[in-house]
């Protein structure tokens, strides 16, 4: 069974008994949720009518300790344990366990001081069988130790319940998200059309040139003919040139001589 399945059948089975119950033992419903090992969202228990009627009764610190869990950390704890009731063990492992949720919220890579510090964990060694065994092992995250860097690379992390007014500031940031994925996606639909546009003026410029070198080719070729044929009438004319022979065989004139010389 996966960790969804197995959430939504314990918040099924914990809104009956708290829609059931008053009081006292209503309270008693509230302590045995948030021990829960595999309960891990607690909004839907919170909206029960009879735990909002805790509020402003003696009882109220039920009320307080549950929304603690479906929120709070374990820093949140120890600042208002005073007003709270005390918590037993497996309640304890499971808001540091909260507490590791709302810090991957925020930051995907957690450094190991700041973990220690909110876990109130004293050494590294305590620290990573927690995460390991108690956090990735539980599926609530995935992610890598590492030890040179001393952080915990998260990869993926269980959402928690919606604090109140997170959910309008949620539909704000998707908003501008879309609105800036819409502004986008115009861009780039400009940018294709530019780049159709230019590919349209290169393929011309191409062909243009083509057609130019082509007229080129065929100028030198016509005149390469042209010239070819002139020369072929010229030494095919008759008496165009004066045969070698034919100039030997013509009688030299004598050149006579200056008496004085």
């Amino acid at each position: 069974m996966d960790i969804e399945q197995r959430q939504a059948e314990l918040i099924d089975h914990f809104v009956k008994q708290a829609s059931n119950q008053k009081g006292a033992a209503l309270g008693s419903v509230i302590v045995e949720a948030t021990s829960q090992p595999s309960l891990f969202a607690f909004s839907e228990i919170l909206a029960v009518p009879n735990i909002a009627e805790f509020e402003g009764t003696e009882n109220s610190k039920y009320l307080d300790m549950l929304r603690l869990f479906a929120h709070g950390t374990w820093s949140d704890y120890k600042n208002n344990a005073g007003h709270l009731p005390q918590l037993v063990p497996d309640q304890v492992l499971k808001l540091k366990q909260l507490t590791v949720l709302t810090l991957a919220e925020t930051n995907k890579v957690l450094p190991y001081d700041e973990l220690m510090e909110e876990l109130d964990v004293t050494n590294v060694r305590e620290l990573e069988d927690f995460l390991i065994n108690e956090c990735m092992y539980t599926g609530i995250v995935r992610g890598k130790l590492d030890q040179l860097r001393r952080c915990f690379e998260v990869q993926f992390a269980a959402g928690r319940d919606l604090r109140p007014g997170q959910l309008g500031s949620m539909i704000q940031t998707l908003s501008n998200w879309l609105t800036t994925s819409d502004n986008l996606l115009i861009s780039i639909q400009e940018k294709i059309k530019w780049a159709d546009s230019m590919n349209e003026m290169d393929k011309k410029h191409r062909k243009d040139l083509e057609e130019k070198v082509e007229e080129a080719k065929k100028s030198l070729s016509h005149k390469a003919d042209v010239d070819c044929r002139g020369h072929e009438e010229i030494y095919s004319e008759p008496g165009g040139v004066m045969d070698y022979e034919e100039d030997r065989g013509r009688p030299k004139r004598c050149r006579r001589r200056h008496p004085l010389s």
